[in-house]
C-alpha cells in the first residue's frame, strides 16, 4: 500500500472538509425539501423520489465526490480495495473516519442490502457490471435507485464503451447533480467554480502548439497495455496540463490497445497510474526494459511521471492533478 502524499494534492495552505480550495458552507435550504428532483443522468431522465439518507458508493473517486460536498453524513459506507493508498492523511480524512468500508471488494447486492442503502453510487466499470448481476436494473428490482458516474455513461457504440462527455465536464455535472439532488446547490458550483479557475490557470502556462508534448497513459498491462482513450480523466487532465494524448482518436473512456500504436505515436511523455499490486517503479523498469519501446522518446529520455489511481479517475484531485502534470510538462518543453 502506497501513500497519497496530502502536499501533492493541496498547495494551498489550508485544507477544508470539501478539499483543496473550496470551503464548506451551510447547507443550502433545498436539502430539507421533500418534493421529487429529476436530473439527468447518462442521458435519461431520472426522477428521486426524496433526498437519499443511507447512499453506498463504490471506489475512491466517486465516495469522494461525496465527500467533497460534505455528504458523509448522508452515506451509509463504501466499497473500495485497499490498493488505492493510505487514506488517513487525505482532505477527506473525516470522510473516511466517519463512513464504514463495507467492503475491501466491489459492491454486491448483499452489501447495499446490510447497509439499508436508499442510494447507490457507482459507475460501470466502477461497480456496476453484468458480470454478477449488479447493474441500476438489479437494484431497481430491490427498490434501490441509483446513481450511474457520468464518465463511465455507456455510449452505444459497443457494448462496453463509455463516454457521452470531455471527462471534465462529466465531473463537473456530477458533482452539479448531486449538489441538486442533496439540497447543497452552493457547495456544487463553489467546487466547480474553483475546479475551473484552478484548471485555468494551469492552462495559461501550458505549451501550446508545436510545442505541446505527445503523452501516453499506462494503467496496466504487458501483452496489451490499459490505458485512456478521449473520455476518461487522463484525456482532459493530460490536455489541460499543456500535452496531447496520443489515445485521443480512440472514442472510448478506459481501454486496451497495442503496443504498436503507442511506437507509431511515439509520445514525449508516458504517465503511470500508481496502483494495484505492481507498484509505479516495476511498471517503470518494464517501460523501460521493453524492447519495442527503446526507441519511444519517452523511454529514450526517461521521461516518465507517476499520478495516482485516484488523480485519474473522476474525482475531486483532477485539478490537483492537472497542475502537477503541468508543471512537470513545462519543463519537457522547456528543453525540447
Amino acid at each position: 500500500m502506497r501513500k497519497l502524499i496530502a502536499a501533492a494534492l493541496c498547495l494551498a495552505a489550508t485544507v477544508t472538509a470539501t478539499g483543496c480550495g473550496a470551503t464548506v458552507e451551510p447547507a443550502d435550504s433545498e436539502s430539507s425539501r421533500s418534493s421529487a428532483i429529476t436530473l439527468t443522468n447518462c442521458g435519461r431522465k431520472v426522477t428521486f423520489d426524496k433526498v437519499p439518507e443511507r447512499v453506498v458508493t463504490n471506489d475512491v473517486g466517486i465516495t469522494e465526490l461525496m465527500f467533497a460536498l460534505g455528504l458523509e453524513d448522508r452515506m451509509a459506507g463504501f466499497a473500495m480495495p485497499d490498493d488505492k493508498g493510505d487514506l488517513s492523511g487525505v482532505p477527506w480524512k473525516d470522510g473516511y473516519d466517519k463512513v464504514k468500508w463495507l467492503s475491501k471488494d466491489q459492491l454486491t447486492k448483499e452489501n447495499v442490502l446490510d447497509a439499508r442503502a436508499d442510494l447507490v453510487f457507482a459507475g460501470w466499470n466502477y461497480g456496476f457490471r453484468e458480470d454478477g448481476g449488479f447493474t441500476p436494473q438489479a437494484l431497481k428490482k430491490l427498490g434501490i435507485p441509483s446513481y450511474i458516474l457520468t464518465e463511465s455513461c455507456r455510449n452505444g457504440r459497443t457494448d462496453s464503451s463509455r463516454g457521452i462527455m470531455p471527462p471534465l465536464d462529466a465531473l463537473y455535472a456530477d458533482l452539479t447533480n448531486l449538489g441538486r439532488l442533496f439540497g447543497v446547490e452552493k457547495r456544487a458550483a463553489a467546487l466547480v467554480a474553483d475546479f475551473r479557475k484552478r484548471i485555468a490557470e494551469v492552462r495559461a502556462k501550458a505549451p501550446t502548439g508545436a510545442d505541446r508534448p505527445k503523452v501516453f497513459l499506462y494503467d496496466s498491462g504487458q501483452d496489451q497495455p490499459f490505458t485512456s482513450g478521449r473520455y476518461a480523466a487522463p484525456e482532459q487532465i493530460i490536455s489541460e496540463a499543456g500535452g496531447v494524448n496520443v489515445m485521443h482518436d480512440v472514442r472510448d473512456s478506459w481501454t486496451t490497445t497495442g503496443w504498436e500504436s503507442v511506437v507509431e505515436r511515439n509520445p514525449d511523455v508516458i504517465v503511470i497510474c500508481d496502483y494495484g499490486d505492481v507498484s509505479a517503479e516495476q511498471k517503470k523498469q518494464f517501460l523501460l526494459s521493453y524492447p519495442p519501446l527503446r526507441k519511444v522518446s519517452a523511454v529514450e529520455h526517461r521521461r516518465i511521471f507517476v499520478l495516482d489511481y485516484v488523480d485519474l479517475v473522476e474525482s475531486p484531485r483532477n485539478p490537483s492533478a492537472v497542475a502537477r502534470l503541468g508543471a512537470y510538462l513545462r519543463t519537457v518543453a522547456a528543453r525540447s
